[in-house]
């Protein structure tokens, strides 16, 4: 039997959310579903704030992470966090014509590749254009209510299953958040899948 699906939880905001990005289609052994959701509505309100020094030391270890799994240089876009509310919806309007995958990766990599905010609609539309998307469409979908409402309905979604940061990886009942998501998700996919396989000797019966 093969491994379970899986749905990716991310937002363009978040650098360890374009970490995962950038592996989720070779880490995990199955399917996945890539979901916009937006973070800041996740958690608490005033929980993702944090000192400078904390927000220098994260950083730091996400550039060294980015190193280690031999991806581009960070560069971090000014200002950082930025409001990616805009980006979000245009994930949200990418996921309904069966872009999300490179939309995504293609406004990550604006990010937190090349060091620009998605705050600015010229960059969104960059990343929209490189995978075919024409800007005026994207500029309509992303204003469009329904639009909105969908971003929200998946926010609220996720937030009622356990997510309660990005990234994270929803497989079935079970929830892995953080920058270990991938890997925990992929173990526990495996789990399943060995699980659910019938044995050689119910085969043979």
């Amino acid at each position: 039997m093969s491994s379970p699906t899986a749905a990716f939880y991310f937002d363009l905001a978040s650098p360890l959310a374009y970490l995962a990005a950038e592996r989720v289609l070779h880490v995990l052994p199955g399917p996945a579903e890539w979901r916009p959701v937006l973070a800041t509505e996740l958690t608490i309100a005033g929980q993702h704030q944090q000192g400078q020094q904390a927000a220098d030391v994260q950083r730091l270890e996400i550039e060294r992470r980015a190193r280690e799994l031999d991806l581009q240089p960070i560069r971090w876009p000014q200002p950082f966090p930025f409001d990616s509310s805009l980006a979000m919806r245009v994930a949200t309007y990418a996921a309904s014509i069966g872009r999300t995958v490179p939309f995504v990766q293609a406004a990550f990599r604006q990010a937190f590749a090349g060091g620009h905010s998605l705050e600015d609609p010229d960059f969104v539309l960059i990343a929209a254009a490189a995978c075919e998307m024409h800007p005026a469409a994207v500029l309509r979908g992303a204003e469009m209510r329904s639009t909105a409402a969908r971003l929200a309905e998946a926010t609220a979604t996720a937030a009622g299953l356990g997510v309660t940061d990005v990234p994270a990886i929803v497989v079935g009942e079970s929830v892995f958040v953080g920058e270990t998501a991938l890997e925990l998700a992929a173990s526990h996919m495996r789990d399943v899948a060995t699980a659910t396989r019938p044995s050689q000797r119910s085969r043979q019966e």
